[in-house]
């Protein structure tokens, strides 16, 4: 393996003036991102502060027992305790077999990161992945993509749930996941890791009784000796932790809102899209019943001085609020807005390691960390990855296409101009001739039609579309032979777009590891961590 990198710019315009660090966005973030002065500068803040590391820690420990561990991850639980220690944190939904590459690219990301600001800094610095298991989104972790003759094909896990549950509390059916996850790899077509790689999924999936856990099984499996840890937002133990802090969200919710919708004016002010979807109204809070299954946005109506839910299933005062925080905090959880603070209380953070999408949402919480006199960490994006096979490579070379112009926009159009080169100008003409004397005659005819009986003009016009079409389904027919002449260069064109630009999109957006795993082995992971990662800015494409 080795990188290469290319300057790509990210498809989010607020994300790619941050990786410019212009001007224009840095007023909305409290630290340029990867610097060391401001590395210097976040240190001496988080001295300042005050963070449960024993009951986080401990937490994490219980939490991770049964998952795949190391020495690894024994230090970084050491590590987390002292007093002197920073994190570098970042996280994501639990995708089914850890759902598309940008959550692999996260944990390289915080993994890579922590290891670099420790060397730096001279500080026990710990990676903590954050796993959104909270969230209630089913259908956005239930699938994966398939390749199917040339296209992305959408695999979605056989299982319905009806109820807005969160994804911590769904539970894994072991015979049909194990079916599916066959299944799949075997579409993935046999190789020699086919076999190992279906062992690999069998062990998680036995080991695993919902979808947390089985997302966490295989990142541990595969990242245990990395001095990784992760934490579940999703879990009621770790929502004990944050009684405290979910009062002093309860409290002062009115002042959450405003801070967000005025950071959110200056934003809109410069000519930026907004992430987060807010109003006057906004509790951001859900109501979480377990047992109902129904994860309810809380919304604060300013009449009746409630916190209700959209559906009217939940109505609650103030003090009811706070009385769950102190006595039943699993009841209520975080939504984008509250997320973040909840991290930043929990965890003195070096570094929140960010997709191009969070970048934007961070920047409208500005704000809203300084109501509560803290700072919002250095946001650092995370790496950016594309694995590049030698057999596209090679079909990239001979095409004569440009590597970085793929990865933004695909291959339509040097293929457009390939089929430019290969089409039949005689045949073209012959086929527009003909449409052209079929009109002509149809008008003769049309003006004698009108003479004898006009209303057989619309059967006319019927039989002139039905001629115009049989005349079009040859002339299609006959292009397509002359492209199938040319089949061997098309298909090169449709390999490098099917690798790099699935369905128009970056690969890291479809494409999942297990693709990966099966064409290349268990050893993937270890073999790409070697690699010499640089938060720098360029997209970096791995070739293997």
């Amino acid at each position: 393996m080795e990188i290469v990198n290319l300057s790509v710019p990210a498809t989010n315009r607020f994300a790619s003036k941050y990786l410019e660090q212009s001007d224009e966005i840095l007023p909305f973030f409290h630290y340029r991102t990867n610097d060391i002065n401001d590395d210097t500068k976040r240190l001496a803040e988080l001295k300042g502060r005050k963070f449960p590391r024993q009951m986080v820690a401990g937490h994490i420990e219980k939490f991770m027992e049964g998952l795949p561990s190391s020495s690894a991850v024994r230090k970084s639980l050491d590590k987390l305790r002292a007093e002197n220690s920073v994190v570098v944190i970042g996280g994501q939904q639990a995708g089914i077999l850890t759902g598309p590459l940008y959550s692999i690219h996260k944990v390289i990301s915080i993994i890579k990161l922590a290891e670099q600001k420790e060397r730096q800094l001279g500080v026990p610095v710990v990676p903590v992945f954050w796993i959104a298991g909270e969230d209630h989104d089913f259908q956005e972790v239930n699938h994966v993509y398939v390749p199917v003759n040339g296209k992305a094909d959408k695999w979605t896990y056989p299982e319905r749930i009806l109820q807005k549950k969160m994804v911590s509390d769904i539970p894994l059916n072991q015979s049909l996941c194990l079916e599916w996850v066959e299944n799949l790899i075997g579409n993935f077509g046999e190789t020699n890791h086919t076999i190992n790689l279906i062992d690999f999924a069998k062990k998680q999936i036995e080991k695993s009784t919902n979808f947390v856990e089985f997302f966490a099984n295989i990142i541990m499996e595969l990242f245990k000796d990395f001095g990784l840890l992760l934490v579940d937002s999703g879990d009621s133990h770790f929502r004990q932790l944050q009684k405290e802090y979910l009062a002093e969200q309860i409290l002062s919710h009115e002042q959450i809102t405003s801070s967000l919708l005025e950071q959110q004016k200056q934003i809109a002010e410069k000519g930026f899209a907004l992430t987060i979807d807010s109003n006057e109204r906004a509790a951001n809070l859900f109501y979480y019943d377990q047992g109902k299954g129904d994860r309810i946005l809380l919304e604060y109506d300013h009449e009746s001085r409630r916190f209700v839910g959209k559906s009217g299933k939940v109505s609650l005062s103030r003090d009811q609020m706070l009385e769950l925080a102190k006595e039943k905090p699993e009841f209520l959880s975080n939504n984008v807005v509250t997320r973040p603070l909840m991290q930043e209380w929990l965890f003195p953070t070096i570094a929140f390691i960010a997709g191009p999408g969070e970048i934007a949402y961070w920047a409208e919480l500005k704000l809203v960390f300084e109501h509560f006199k803290i700072k919002l960490p250095p946001i650092v994006p995370r790496l950016n990855i594309t694995f590049l096979d030698r057999a596209v490579e090679t079909d990239i070379n001979e095409l004569q296409l440009d590597l970085e112009a793929v990865l933004q926009s695909g291959t339509q159009k040097w293929m457009e101009e390939f089929l430019g080169t290969i089409k039949d100008i005689e045949l073209d003409g012959l086929f527009s001739s003909v449409k052209d004397q079929l009109a002509s005659q149809y008008q003769l005819i049309e003006a004698k039609t009108l003479e004898i009986d006009k209303g057989l003009l619309g059967l006319l016009k019927k039989n002139e579309q039905y001629l115009l079409k049989e005349i079009g389904f040859m002339q299609a027919k006959l292009e397509n032979a002359v492209r199938q002449r040319h089949d061997i260069v098309l298909n090169k064109f449709a390999r490098v777009e099917l690798a790099l630009r699935p369905d128009g999109s970056p690969q890291e957006r479809i494409w999942n590891l297990f693709y990966y795993l099966n064409q290349h082995g268990l050893n993937f992971i270890s073999e790409l961590m070697i690699l010499p990662f640089e938060f720098d800015g360029y997209h970096k494409v791995v070739k293997i």
